[in-house]
């Protein structure tokens, strides 16, 4: 099983960008759909931010986020990063990648889609 480790989160201020990045070891990730999720304070459950196919020939990114959130995938590192760009204080959240091999339709996947994750990491946006 694919091992997710992610990282690049911190405070940022609001308009400010971050990269998030998620490496893999055990598995390689272009054998993998990969989704970013995250988890807002007070929410019960993730929820889907942005997604790549296996192999990264498709990417989708959540209606509310497009023009500022953007997913990529570097094969020879291993890697998939996150681009978050002109950060809102609603932003603020822990963020999660996960990884399977069948996730279903990707566009619609959920948490429950997806068979690995890392621990996340905090991002915080100050007003």
């Amino acid at each position: 099983e694919v091992q997710l480790v992610e990282s690049g989160g911190g405070l940022v201020q609001a308009g400010g960008s971050l990269r998030l990045s998620c490496v893999a070891s055990g598995g390689t990730l272009a054998d993998y759909a990969i989704g970013w999720f995250r988890q807002a304070p007070g929410e019960k459950d993730c929820k889907g931010v942005s997604y790549v196919s296996s192999g990264g020939r498709r990417k989708f990114v959540a209606e509310s986020l497009k023009g500022r959130f953007a997913i990529s995938l570097d094969n020879d590192k291993n890697t998939v990063y996150l681009q978050m760009n002109s950060l809102k204080p609603e932003d603020t959240a822990v963020y999660y990648c996960a990884a399977d091999k069948n996730p279903g339709v990707l566009e619609e996947a959920t948490r429950s889609d997806f068979g690995s994750w890392g621990q996340g990491t905090q991002v915080t946006v100050s007003s």
